[in-house]
């Protein structure tokens, strides 16, 4: 039976338990999307704190596909030696860390110049504005961006690379029917859908070889009248599995879900935690490859019974790792409670201007007890 800390590997890749840092945006990089000395520290403290792989927050592949201020890039060969110094703390550490990259399509906002880029060019609640829609041209120019970004990572000391195709952004784009209403081979029927996802795996693939361990973050569902379906997620599961992808990290939503979006409140009992499981269940049943869940887990009891019989194989969290960066560390020697993360997503409004992401809640609580200091 599988246990929460035991060693595994993924092609190669050693971790020493089934916990993952699923990625977050941090807003600790420059304007530029070069990482910073506090971004460093971030994974420092993740790696020391015990979590078995840290993914890093999404990285753009291209200047055109970034979505928010002070994100990670990794769009240029000029922060080599910035990103070294990321993955040796890491290592040093004790950790594995693994780069996440990505184009926001449609998604991204007036930070760019001109018109976000998307399948298709039509305006839906998760756009800011209407896109313009990719040539077939500039599709495999982007493709090309997602290859380079891998080599890059691979270079610079990464452990892994895992590709985004979740949260309505560029890949998640074209496997969705409601942003993609192309009518050439890479719109109609899910296969054709799943043709820019499978496209970009395989340059990914053939840039890192096929000894170095490429994942994804796949949404079940988008959770939107018309967005992508379950049964089309198993189906891109499905390919990708026989492609040869390493892992599946299964989320769902986008910023148009609402309450099922990807990252929801109030999660504050064990019926509401792993709102994904089941879905990630159905698609553990149809690939080969190693499945991770994401999404409100919070108990050592959920995720100890989320890779358990029938279960999946890691499980991923983002906000209680950003209260807590030793949470693993504490439950491995025995404090069981849950993580203190009380789900208010607080975490995410202050970053621009304070430098960061940070938990918000914790902040408050010290300020109150230092006031009555």
């Amino acid at each position: 039976m599988a246990d929460l800390f035991d060693k595994t590997s993924i092609n190669g890749m050693t971790l020493r338990n089934r916990i993952v840092r699923s990625a977050t945006w941090e807003g600790m990089c420059d304007p530029d999307g070069r990482p910073t000395e506090k971004l460093v520290e971030l994974y420092r403290g993740l790696a020391r704190g015990g979590v078995g792989l840290i993914v890093t927050g999404f990285a753009y592949v291209r200047p055109d596909g970034k979505q928010l201020p002070f994100k990670m890039g990794i769009h240029t060969d000029e922060f080599s030696g910035d990103f070294q110094r990321l993955t040796d703390a890491v290592h040093d550490a004790g950790g594995s860390i693994a780069v996440q990259i990505v184009h926001a399509g449609g998604q991204a906002p007036a930070l760019i110049a001109g018109r976000p880029l998307a399948p298709s060019a039509v305006k839906v609640d998760q756009y800011p504005e209407e896109p313009e829609a990719l040539t077939t041209e500039q599709i495999g120019q982007v493709v090309s961006a997602f290859a380079a970004a891998a080599g890059r990572a691979k270079a610079w000391g990464f452990d892994a690379v895992q590709l985004h195709g979740a949260h309505g952004y560029l890949i998640n784009q074209f496997l969705s029917p409601l942003t993609n209403r192309r009518s050439d081979s890479y719109g109609g029927g899910i296969e054709n859908r799943s043709r820019f996802l499978m496209e970009v795996y395989s340059r990914v693939r053939i840039e890192v070889g096929n000894d170095y361990p490429v994942m994804i973050k796949l949404n079940s569902a988008d959770n939107v009248e018309g967005g992508l379906t379950i049964e089309d997620a198993i189906f891109a599961a499905e390919a990708l599995s026989r492609a040869g992808i390493d892992a599946i990290e299964v989320s769902g939503g986008t910023p148009a879900s609402g309450a099922k979006g990807p990252v929801r409140a109030r999660i504050d009992r064990p019926e509401r935690e792993a709102y994904h499981l089941a879905q990630a269940r159905r698609i553990k049943k149809a690939v080969d490859c190693p499945v991770m869940v994401v999404g409100g887990i919070r108990s050592f009891e959920t995720a100890s019974q989320a890779v358990g019989p029938d279960g999946v194989d890691y499980v991923s969290m983002a906000r209680p790792l950003i209260r807590e960066p030793n949470l693993v560390r504490r439950w491995q020697d025995g404090d069981r409670r849950p993580a203190a993360c009380i789900s208010c997503n607080r975490c995410f409004r202050p970053g621009r201007e304070e430098g960061g992401i940070y938990c918000v809640a914790e902040r408050k609580e010290l300020e109150k007890k230092e006031k009555k200091t």
